[in-house]
């Protein structure tokens, strides 16, 4: 796939392996100097754990086509990470009914676009540029709709993009979708205690119950970070996730050796909830960890304890920002059970370039409409608040 000249002496290239950059370039666009405060899953370490652990790749229908812009220098000055999809799966915003419509009309939906950090519904930077400059952005929007035009594919998405950056595609013809998530913000709680007095009294009791509940099962939680991690904590978080993963999804997207390829290469930004009885692992939440929030990924469970979800993915995560004055924890995708937890609703947002003008003229009439319901659905939800009122 050729990417056009883009204005200012940059120039457009698509890579199929993030190798093709050096890591020190790409987390420069990533990170503080570019796209706002430091998320994990844009550093090169993530993209190449999951090339280099099969994880994506031709075979898993994830084909990695970066999309970078170089000034004459040669110097990485934007980025965007791209994959052709030959499915919708592993995305969490779901377009299925846009390819069975186009399907049905005679069209071809797949192979797509899509722009994101596979299987990670975490909102962040999907346009990366260096000291976030808003000309070399621009470019970058304008090359982006350029290989989708050239490609001759159905669309491209650019999915858990920041507002701004759908508001500046939207100018270049994307058409805006935003989604639901539920995230804990920690104005400067001192303990866990501080974060429940904070709650109604019915709903701080309930936590409480919860909690204890947990105790009595005897079992024991630690937070693993670093090389408190060992091959022992990865084998046994990978039957955890193997196991919860097979019966939500069918197939789980992670490989084995990708646990061992983030553990190893960003050690500091894994944190890893473990349970254990009698010395023996039970269950597991895994989170990274950015400059100012934790990220909640992935869970899973050997044996079923009432609450233990709940405490390993919601609570303990609660208690781990407190203790590192972290600013907020996103708990990842849909549930609405999070709201009485402490994490209340936020929109997310992403960014739909259709090829086909009729098509895409019948998904912004779709988007418009859910656009309006999806922000009534966050009022409505804000209702349900388990914070005093004048917490709130």
């Amino acid at each position: 796939m050729h990417a056009p000249q883009s204005p200012r002496q940059l120039t457009a290239q698509v890579i199929d392996r993030i190798d093709a950059v050096s890591a020190a370039d790409w987390d420069a666009l990533s990170g503080s100097g570019g796209a706002g405060p430091d998320n994990p899953f844009l550093r090169h370490a993530f993209l190449k754990a999951l090339e280099d652990s099969g994880s994506v790749g031709r075979k898993t229908g994830w084909l990695p086509q970066h999309l970078i812009l170089a000034d004459e220098s040669g110097g990485l000055q934007a980025a965007a990470p791209m994959y052709v999809k030959g499915h919708s799966q592993g995305e969490y915003i779901f377009d299925h009914g846009w390819a069975d419509a186009f399907e049905r009309a005679g069209g071809q939906y797949y192979p797509k676009l899509q722009v994101a950090v596979p299987f990670t519904p975490v909102p962040g930077p999907r346009l990366l540029v260096r000291g976030g400059d808003l000309d070399v952005r621009a470019a970058l929007i304008g090359a982006l709709r350029s290989v989708g035009e050239q490609s001759q594919m159905s669309s491209l998405h650019v999915t858990f993009c920041r507002e701004d950056e759908a508001a500046a595609m939207g100018e270049a013809g994307f058409l805006h979708r935003i989604g639901v998530q539920y995230h804990f913000d920690n104005p400067g709680y001192g303990s866990f205690d501080d974060f429940l007095g904070a709650l109604a009294s019915r709903k701080r009791k309930t936590i409480r119950k919860e909690r204890e509940a947990i105790k009595e099962y005897g079992l024991e939680i630690r937070a693993l970070s670093g090389h408190e991690i060992t091959h022992r904590h990865w084998d046994a978080f990978f039957a955890f996730y193997m196991d919860t993963g097979g019966r939500k999804w069918g197939r789980p997207y992670l490989t084995r050796k990708f646990f061992d390829l983030i553990g190893a290469g960003m050690p500091d930004n894994v944190v890893l909830m473990f349970a254990e009885k009698d010395g023996q692992p039970v269950a597991g939440a895994l989170n990274l960890k950015g400059t100012d929030c934790l990220y909640g990924r992935n869970w899973g469970c050997l044996e079923e304890y009432k609450f233990l979800h709940f405490e390993l993915c919601y609570y303990q995560a609660i208690d781990y920002a407190i203790e590192h004055k972290l600013a907020r924890v996103e708990a990842g995708a849909q549930g609405e059970h999070k709201i009485q937890r402490g994490y209340l609703p936020v929109a997310t947002h992403s960014a739909h370039w259709i090829a086909e003008r009729s098509f895409r003229a019948a998904v912004a009439e779709f988007l418009e409409r859910e656009r309006r319901v999806i922000q009534q659905e966050i009022a409505g939800l804000a209702e349900f608040s388990p914070f005093r009122k004048s917490e709130c």
